[in-house]
């Protein structure tokens, strides 16, 4: 076990730092009538929100567009964010250029040149919660409603 817990504080400044420099995310979604199914995408943060970008015909794209929700999963089991959003499907040529010119970069993927028919998935984190061993479960929420909390 670690030394004592963080701060939320503290948490707060980890998990956006994870935000801003970290490259891929689990992404965990559902289909209409249940069935779990989970992949690794590779995303960008712009501060408020994650964009993603997957077929539009796989699993995980029809799920996102039927639902409009995910959980994510960031970081590792022993220093993890998981973030529950709603997600905002964009399709690949209506993102600004500059936005998806820096997805490119900060991934080394461009949706936009692939044969496939991709979808962007902007998603609005509503709650989220961040812990590192059983000592941080206490106190792990740091956003609800879309709102930091103090």
């Amino acid at each position: 076990m670690s030394a004592g817990p963080r701060s939320r504080a503290q948490r707060r400044l980890d998990t956006e730092h994870r935000l801003t420099h970290d490259v891929d995310v689990w992404v965990a979604s559902a289909s209409a009538d249940g069935a779990p199914y989970l992949v690794p995408l590779s995303f960008d943060w712009d501060g408020e929100t994650l964009l993603v970008a997957t077929p539009a015909d796989s699993p995980t794209g029809r799920n996102l567009a039927a639902t409009r929700t995910t959980r994510l999963g960031l970081g590792h089991t022993r220093d993890v964010s998981m973030i529950e959003g709603e997600v905002e499907v964009l399709e690949i040529d209506a993102l600004q250029q500059q936005r998806g010119d820096r997805f490119a970069a900060r991934t080394g993927f461009d949706p936009r040149a692939s044969a496939t028919p991709y979808h962007w998935f902007r998603i609005t984190p509503r709650r989220i919660q961040t812990w590192r061993e059983a000592n941080e479960l206490p106190g792990r929420e740091l956003m609800c409603d879309g709102r930091w909390l103090g």
